[in-house]
């Protein structure tokens, strides 16, 4: 994975078993940033992959204590940072 400044360039880089922490948000929908937020994907929240499925693409992560799927393409709207 890519660094610039503490933060790492690639959600979609990630394995099951990495840890990674919220950063912030990349643009893109505003109304799917909303809809990540009301699922309590903020910044600074710690999560886990738990498992990618076989070909990539839905990624599961525990967060804040339960499980999300989220689709590769809506994941990588996640800016990330190195597990603290």
């Amino acid at each position: 994975m890519e660094k610039e400044e503490g933060v790492l360039n690639g959600f979609t880089a990630l394995k099951a078993g990495d840890r990674a922490v919220v950063a912030g948000f990349f643009k893109g929908k505003d109304s799917y940033r909303k809809k990540l937020l009301a699922m309590g994907i903020t910044p600074g929240t710690p999560f886990k992959v738990v498992r990618v499925a076989p070909l990539g693409d839905p990624v599961e992560i525990q967060i804040r204590g339960y499980l999300i799927s989220l689709r590769r393409e809506e994941a990588a709207l996640i800016s990330i940072s190195d597990a603290a």
